[in-house]
């Protein structure tokens, strides 16, 4: 099963994994979504910045997805809607594989889907605190110095953007904030 990238980008094939299945999350995941977090980030996770913005509000569900293989969740991600500056955008994160199923294309396949998802709902923009090598494939590119900030610390080089819709980051700048 292949799918394509949100930017128009040839199709990335789905992990080979047995019984690899992606849908929609729903409000009853989110308790094995938090184990796995912990798992993966541990608990400073709650001192990011990402983790700010989101506090207190429910995920995008029809935006974001979980990742089984079998019955057991193996991977997920979360879109939130904040705004930037004037701009409304989607908050891509947190993208989280069990340890054990890392390396096989599971977090690449849920961002895509969450993109496609996105792009389909009339989202123009996504931000993410990221590496670059990882999220430039799936079409994220570094934000300019000083045109976005987020509240707390996050280092600059991490802050990316994806255009979902030709132009949109275009006059974007300010502050990263929740969305109303």
């Amino acid at each position: 099963m292949t799918q394509g990238s949100a930017s128009g980008s040839p199709a990335a094939a789905v992990p080979e994994l047995p019984s690899l299945g992606i849908r929609a999350m729903t409000a009853a995941d989110l308790a094995q979504i938090e184990r796995l977090d912990e798992r993966a980030f541990g608990p400073g996770r709650f001192a990011r910045s990402a983790y700010r913005l989101r506090e207190g509000r429910a995920p995008e569900f029809a935006l974001s997805f979980v990742a089984h293989v079998g019955t057991l969740l193996v991977g997920s991600n979360i879109m939130t809607e904040i705004r930037c500056g004037a701009q409304d955008a989607l908050l891509l994160g947190p993208l989280t594989v069990d340890p054990q199923f890392r390396r096989k294309g599971v977090g690449e396949a849920l961002a895509r889907r969450s993109l496609e998802a996105a792009k389909a709902a009339g989202f123009k923009l996504v931000i993410l605190v990221g590496d670059v090598p990882y999220y430039k494939r799936l079409g994220f590119r570094r934000v300019p110095m000083g045109r976005l900030t987020m509240p707390g610390p996050v280092d600059p080089a991490r802050l990316l953007y994806c255009e979902l819709a030709e132009g949109a980051f275009a006059g974007v700048e300010g502050t990263i904030r929740r969305a109303w």
